[in-house]
């Protein structure tokens, strides 16, 4: 019956039975209606990312990434803490060996001399203070994991868009060298017509200003892929191999009709990312691994609640020994020297200044910082996936409605030099349509660049890339 008690005693625990609170956000996200069952949790980055050259470019991301690398080893060193708070539960017994000598009775001096087995200290964990702290170690332990799976999604995703924005610089920059060219052309033979007295100098000087701007234009678009090789080499841990950098973009010919040459933009390369359902707002808290993190601290929280309860009971603890002891160190090993003590040891706290009651309330407030957190993740979560969706629903729009303004603008350019030509227009309407014609292309590169990335962060935002 002893034993029963005591084992009884041992399962006690003050921490509160833990709920998930509710999810304070909409059951679907704005403008869905009839949501389809989401799989960006079952869509591992290598599905999701169809060009092997960038799939590639991740994979050694994965390998070399300090940031990914340091989430790996907290896994281990919370794994420690968590192995050091449940080897507590349990006696630690050691080799001792100890000597007293002190004046006895009679004026002489008493010595005694042991060595065995002891037990320092060992805390019985009647009310389980001693369990409450180790599944709060598991739950951080826990929450690590997550944390190393939230790092590997933001750096796929972080890659990916850093490899399309170097795509999209490429073929941007190849646009304005294009136009560059073109604009020199202008200008050589504006120079001619002003130098045999067919133009003004105000013509000249559109030109000039307008040559200047391409060039200005050329130095910025190489300076913005020189940034994006830079970040590309510190989320690859390395200088990104030339082999899986974007391949250069493929310019057609200058399109030439009654003898006007009209700039092209490059060939927008074929898309790379598959499409991921959006399913509902309440998959977010299997699938995303921050929430599951936030979940995981918020339960860590809420067993520091039952360690600081349990503080308010008697801490009962055990020191013992068993071994020989002897008064002489030459009669330690001797027959008939065996011995053994056994000091058990409670401790009720009566007075401690307030001490235990400030732990419950601080372990109480760490509970409720830790739920608002956790709701906070959930908001974060719902707000980044309706952000990414309400790209989704209007940058095809708008990117179909730039083509046709690029294909417009196109044909407005060879209307504009035609007229020139004839002398119905003046050249200040040729530079006008050169100008919105580059600027066009430009804007329409940069679309089509928002809409692969949006497809990228809508797929971080569901939970999708730590999958193995």
């Amino acid at each position: 019956m002893t034993l029963v008690a005591v084992a009884a005693l041992a399962a006690c625990s003050f921490t509160p039975k833990y709920e998930r609170p509710a999810a304070p956000v909409a059951a679907t996200f704005p403008d869905q209606a009839s949501p389809v069952a989401a799989q960006a949790d079952n869509l591992a980055w290598r599905e999701f990312v169809g060009d092997a050259r960038l799939r590639d470019l991740i994979a050694l991301s994965l390998a070399n990434n300090r940031d990914l690398r340091v989430a790996t080893l907290n896994i281990e060193q919370v794994r420690a803490q968590y192995q050091i708070r449940r080897a507590d539960q349990f006696p630690a017994i050691g080799l001792a060996a100890a000597g007293n000598r002190q004046p006895d009775a009679n004026g002489g001096i008493a010595s005694t001399y042991s060595v065995g087995l002891a037990i320092s200290s060992w805390e019985i964990d009647f009310f389980g203070r001693l369990g409450s702290l180790k599944e709060a170690a598991l739950a951080q332990y826990l929450a690590s994991e997550e944390a190393r799976h939230a790092a590997q999604t933001s750096l796929v995703a972080a890659v990916a868009s850093t490899w399309l924005s170097l795509q999209t610089n490429d073929e941007l920059l190849a646009l304005t060298e294009r136009t560059v060219a073109t604009r020199q052309d202008s200008l050589r033979l504006s120079q001619l017509r002003f130098d045999n007295g067919a133009t003004s100098a105000l013509d000249l000087r559109q030109a000039e200003s307008l040559t200047a701007a391409a060039q200005s234009a050329l130095a910025q678009q190489r300076r913005l892929r020189a940034l994006d090789l830079n970040a590309l080499t510190l989320l690859v841990g390395q200088t990104p191999p030339s082999a899986l950098l974007p391949p250069l973009p493929t310019m057609p010919a200058a399109v030439a009709a009654n003898g006007v040459a009209v700039p092209t933009a490059p060939v927008p390369a074929a898309p790379m990312l598959r499409d991921v359902p959006a399913g509902l707002p309440s998959d977010l808290l299997t699938r995303r691994a921050d929430i599951r993190q936030a979940e995981q601290q918020l339960i860590a929280t809420n067993a520091n609640i039952g360690a600081a309860r349990a503080a308010f009971f008697p801490r009962i603890s055990l020191t013992a020994s068993a071994g020989t002891a002897s008064s002489s160190l030459s009669g330690l090993f001797e027959s008939g020297s065996w011995g053994f003590t056994l000091a058990p040891q409670a401790l009720l706290p009566i007075f401690d200044a307030g001490r235990n009651n400030a732990n419950l309330d601080s372990a109480r407030a760490g509970r409720d910082i830790a739920v608002a957190q956790y709701e906070k993740a959930i908001q974060t979560a719902f707000r980044e996936v309706a952000d990414a969706l309400a790209g989704s629903a209007t940058l095809g729009d708008q990117l179909t409605a730039q083509q046709v303004q690029a294909t417009a603008e196109a044909e407005r350019f060879r209307l504009a030099e035609l007229r020139y030509r004839n002398g119905v227009s003046s050249f200040l309407d040729v530079l006008d349509a050169q100008r919105s014609l580059f600027t066009t292309q430009q804007a329409l590169a940069q679309t089509r660049l928002a809409q692969q990335q949006n497809q990228v962060a809508l797929y971080k935002a569901l939970g999708g890339g730590w999958t193995p």
